[in-house]
C-alpha cells in the first residue's frame, strides 16, 4: 500500500468518526430538549388543573366570607394572570403569584370554622394540596432535566454542536424571592 492511500484512509476514517460524533451529539441534544418540553407540559397540565379548581374554591369561600372580597378578587386576578400568560417565563411568574394568593386564601379560611368544616371546601382544599404536591415534584423533574440539557449545551465538546445547531439554554422553574415569603393576612 502506498503512503498516499494510507493517509487517505486515515483521513476518511477521521471524517467518518467526526460525522458520527456530530450526529450522535445532535441527536442527544434533540432528545434532551424534547424531554425539557415534555417535563414542562407535565407541569403545565397540573398548573391548569389547579387553575380550574380555583373558581370552585372561591365560590365555596364566598358563601362564608362575603366581607373578604378583596382576597377573593386577588385570587381570581392571579388565576386570570396565569391563564393569560403567553410564555413559560410569564407562566412561572404568574404561578408564583397564584401560589401566594392561594396561601392567603387558606389562611383566611382558618378564621371561619364553618368553612373549614364544609365538606366541599375540604375536598377542594385537598385536591389543591395534592395538585401543589404534584407541581412541586414535577418542577424538580423539570429542573433536573433542564440541568442535564444545559450542561450538554454548555460543555465541551458538545457545545460546538449546540452552537452550530442553535440550541439555546432553558430557564429553570424558579420561585421569585417575594413568593418565598409567608403571605400576610389580616382579619
Amino acid at each position: 500500500m502506498s503512503t498516499g492511500l494510507i493517509i487517505a484512509i486515515v483521513v476518511v476514517v477521521i471524517i467518518v468518526i467526526i460525522v458520527l460524533w456530530f450526529v450522535a451529539t445532535y441527536n442527544s441534544l434533540i432528545s434532551l430538549r424534547n424531554r425539557v418540553k415534555d417535563q414542562w407540559s407535565q407541569i403545565d397540565v397540573q398548573l391548569k388543573r389547579r387553575a380550574d379548581l380555583i373558581p370552585n374554591l372561591v365560590e365555596t369561600v364566598k358563601g362564608y366570607a362575603t366581607h373578604e372580597k378583596s382576597t377573593l378578587d386577588d385570587v381570581i386576578s392571579a388565576r386570570n394572570s396565569f391563564n393569560t400568560a403567553g410564555t413559560k417565563e410569564e407562566e412561572m411568574k404568574a404561578n408564583g403569584e397564584l401560589t401566594n394568593m392561594l396561601s392567603r386564601l387558606f389562611a383566611l379560611a382558618e378564621a371561619y370554622p364553618d368553612l373549614k368544616a364544609n365538606q366541599n371546601f375540604v375536598s377542594l382544599q385537598n385536591d389543591l394540596r395534592d395538585t401543589e404536591d404534584k407541581i412541586s415534584t414535577m418542577r424538580q423533574f423539570y429542573n433536573d432535566t433542564v440541568l442535564t440539557y444545559n450542561n450538554k449545551v454548555q460543555s465541551i465538546p458538545s457545545n460546538i454542536v449546540a452552537n452550530l445547531a442553535h440550541f439555546k439554554e432553558e430557564e429553570f422553574f424558579e420561585i421569585d424571592d417575594k413568593d418565598k415569603e409567608a403571605p400576610e393576612v389580616s382579619f
